[in-house]
């Protein structure tokens, strides 16, 4: 049996920062990382430790899939009321406000959920094609392909002077 609190210490940083690039909004990372690792600790099938990386990211994954669609349904409300915001915002905040942050975030976004979520397993967490292929339910080629065409696309959005979207 695996030691899910082991598991948790090691990689809770790692689908920490998959969800957050997934969905580019911090406390709704922080809740798709305690759905994963609880997913994963009342799961009917035994954890394999030789592909337990990939195994919580394709949580991760579905679970922020989920909640996606779940969203939907439901109608946006105003972050805050006019003249109810914070004095002064913490120094996280003011990071994640940075212009480079920023048009990073804009262009993972604008990456669609499949492309996005195989750059990030391949450039950020070094995971090998074929995890990720495994990871994402798609053929090993499509992996390379996605990856590569992820690539293409950020360089693309990087180049455009505008931040226009993607072609």
């Amino acid at each position: 049996m695996v030691n899910v609190e082991a598991l948790y210490r090691r990689y809770a940083g790692d689908v920490y920062r998959f969800a957050c690039w997934l969905g580019n909004e911090p406390p709704e990372a922080e809740d798709i990382v305690s759905e994963t690792f609880l997913l994963a600790w009342t799961s009917d099938q035994p954890l394999r430790v030789a592909t337990v990386k990939g195994y919580l990211f394709t949580i991760a994954r579905h679970v922020y899939l989920k909640r996606l669609q779940r969203a939907k349904r439901y109608a946006p409300m105003d972050a805050a009321p006019q003249g109810q915001t914070d004095a002064a915002p913490g120094p996280d905040v003011r990071a994640e406000q940075s212009d480079e942050l920023a048009a990073a975030m804009k262009a993972m976004q604008a990456l669609s959920e499949v492309e996005r979520s195989a750059l990030l397993l391949r450039a950020q967490h070094d995971l090998p094609y074929d995890e990720i292929a495994r990871s994402l339910n798609i053929s090993l080629s499509l992996a390379k392909v996605t990856v590569h065409r992820a690539r293409v696309k950020l360089a693309a959005y990087r180049a455009a002077p505008d931040g226009r979207r993607f072609p």
